[in-house]
């Protein structure tokens, strides 16, 4: 009977016992259970001051000093700091909130001489740098690795300060990367409850600074669209006044029938063509091309176009016009810049084209043969130099004038290398000799129709590839 009842005892026990581990697992379970809980709302809300912040359209410092008080908040830190490579590739602070201890021993009696203890550790985070392979912080940007330190008195990595209140006791220092690009370090230092940062605490802030990591990237993002739209607005209205620049219409003349083509490579273009009536009998017609593309190239384009039209009507000689020319713009050029320009002047009188080459393209000239009555097309060429690549002295000695005769059912074709320089799929250019050879076959069509036909020619040969450089085409065609 005793035996029975210790029996009984004992399993009473046992069953005891089984029932308090039972119930202390469940406690466990649910202070984990708890715990993530609570790491999850922590995210989630970190997740909220992140969105919250790029909503209210919060610049990059101002996204910085959210981040790192939004991590005080969320892992119960005292102080936090974000850390950046600068330019230098050294680490800098560029964000703080508490008293968070600097990296390096403070000067000596140097507190003393700032008002506030906050003020003066925030602008000695602020102003010291240091390599990106030291202590704490440069551990993390080593390995890409966060590092908890839950005793920091036993990690030489640590700095003690001799200020009580810039003692280490824990630290936990994560990096803030997103699709492999690091953007900084984000620590927090010693928890208000005074105890050793938990791994917790670390899983946290890891969590943490994956969404501080996005915000930042995606601040970055949208700041790229906000310039890239702008830099849009800004060509289409460099676009808008660049065609204003350009001739609306072209004149009508008798005798004479014009098409003019301009393609500019990008929404700017450095090509320019205009077309000027120096009396009723003569006309004066330009083609030119500035080294280069987009707005610089633009503008020296208006430029040059604006200098010309006051110029090209004192002058009879297209030669002096472009000396003249040479001279105006000559100091507003940049370095390496420059323009290569045709003037040709029309006399209908006179049945002439007396022409001035400043480096450009060989004029085009389409006739028949005097006794076979066969097409012809003959490149015409005189001498001269891009406009602002020498001296008044030296360019005026090179440039000079060449007439030819320009009869009914001849034509005058001007153009840039944007044309003659088009390339294939193989890299080989339209060239000058398929120019001859296409406009020879078309030379029966009338000004537009020629144009058309070859740029159609340009277009078959580059297969429709992406235009490399603007490309401008003047058809001037005498028809009586």
């Amino acid at each position: 009977m005793v035996l029975f009842l210790l029996g009984i005892l004992v399993g009473v026990s046992v069953l005891s016992l089984a029932l308090y581990r039972a119930g202390k697992r469940e406690a466990l379970l649910e202070e984990e259970k708890q715990q993530v809980t609570q790491s999850r709302e922590l995210v989630v809300d970190f997740m909220h001051h992140m969105v919250e912040a790029l909503g209210e359209g919060l610049g990059q410092e101002e996204l910085r000093q959210r981040i790192v008080h939004a991590a005080i908040l969320c892992s119960g830190a005292l102080s936090a700091a974000l850390f950046e490579r600068d330019r230098q590739g050294q680490m800098r602070g560029v964000a703080v909130e508490g008293l968070f201890p600097p990296h390096r021993p403070l000067p000596p009696n140097a507190i003393e001489k700032l008002t506030t203890r906050a003020k003066f550790i925030e602008g000695v985070l602020r102003s010291e740098s240091f390599p990106d392979d030291e202590g704490i912080v440069g551990a993390v940007v080593q390995t890409g690795r966060a590092q908890l330190v839950a005793d920091a008195a036993t990690d030489p990595r640590i700095i003690r300060h001799q200020d009580a209140a810039l003692k280490v006791r824990s630290v936990i220092a994560v990096p803030l990367a997103f699709r492999g690009e690091l953007f900084g370090v984000l620590a927090v230092a010693n928890s208000a409850d005074g105890t050793a940062f938990s791994q917790a605490d670390f899983t946290l802030m890891q969590s943490l600074a994956e969404q501080a990591a996005l915000a930042l990237h995606n601040l970055r993002l949208l700041n790229y669209q906000i310039e890239k739209q702008q830099l849009d607005l800004d060509l289409s209205l460099a676009s808008g006044i660049q065609q204003m620049l350009l001739p609306s219409e072209l004149p009508q003349i008798d005798g004479l029938a014009l098409d003019a083509r301009y393609t500019p490579a990008q929404k700017v273009g450095g090509d320019l063509y205009d077309v000027l009536c120096l009396s009723p009998e003569r006309l004066g017609v330009v083609v030119a091309d500035v080294s280069g593309k987009g707005i610089p190239a633009s503008l020296l384009m208006a430029t040059c176009r604006t200098h010309l039209r006051q110029i090209a009507p004192r002058h009879s000689s297209p030669a002096a016009a472009l000396c003249e020319l040479n001279r105006a713009i000559g100091s507003n050029l940049a370095g390496g810049m420059y323009i290569t320009l045709l003037y040709a002047v029309i006399d209908l009188r006179e049945s002439t084209v007396t022409l001035a080459r400043a480096g450009h393209e060989l004029p085009l000239f389409l006739r028949q043969n005097a006794v076979s009555a066969a097409p012809t097309a003959e490149f015409v060429g005189s001498e001269g130099m891009a406009l602002g690549m020498m001296p008044p002295e030296v360019f005026d000695a090179v440039i000079a004038d060449h007439s030819e005769p320009f009869r009914a059912g001849e034509t005058l074709i001007l153009y840039t290398d944007g044309l003659t320089e088009a390339p294939n799929e193989d890299g080989k250019e339209f060239s000058g000799a398929r120019l001859a050879d296409v406009a020879r076959t078309l030379h029966r069509r009338n000004a537009h129709d020629l144009a058309d036909g070859l740029l159609e020619a340009v277009t078959r040969f580059t297969g429709g590839g992406p235009q490399r450089d603007d490309l401008t085409l003047l058809t001037i065609k005498r028809v009586s």
